[in-house]
């Protein structure tokens, strides 16, 4: 059935696609979290394996969101891991150490370039693409990964 809520079908494709990459960074991201909430080392290792796991279940929300919202707009979220590797602008490799100070560090990281990224289109989907709803979700994505930065950032032994 047509999608009829204002916004041009070649501006949601668009939309959709830049989507799917911010799928894709955090289904990423989900998974690289969960790696470390399951290989953490060290002295800390529940309390970092704790929040690690607080962390991936805000990330398993924002994964649901972001596929809801490209389906909210017409189009069909990638699935797959191959779609997502091809997708992602962030790096799947590993680490050879699972101290926590590492595994928070390489997070971080992650999150602050998610959010430039994102901050990069809230801008673009309202002026150019004339959808202020997925503007205003992105907005959103931006102070919800804002925070878990801040809260990584916090455990970073200076």
């Amino acid at each position: 059935m047509k999608v009829a809520i204002g916004i041009t079908e070649a501006n949601r494709l668009v939309i959709a696609t830049e989507l799917s990459k911010m799928l894709a960074d955090e289904t990423v991201l989900y998974i690289k979290t969960k790696n470390a909430h399951w290989n953490v080392e060290g002295p800390d290792f529940y309390a970092i394996h704790k929040f690690f796991e607080a962390q991936f279940e805000q990330l398993d929300e924002i994964i649901d969101d972001v596929a809801e919202r490209i389906r909210t707009i017409g189009h069909y979220a990638p699935g797959t891991l191959k779609s997502y590797l091809g997708l992602t602008h962030l790096s799947e490799e590993s680490r050879s150490k699972n101290d926590s100070q590492g595994l928070i560090k390489d997070l971080l990281l992650d999150h602050e370039s998610i959010i430039v990224n994102l901050r990069e289109n809230i801008k673009s989907f309202a002026s150019e693409h004339h959808d202020l709803g997925t503007s205003d979700f992105i907005t959103g994505l931006v102070e919800t990964h804002e925070k878990m930065s801040w809260f990584l950032r916090a455990h970073v032994v200076k």
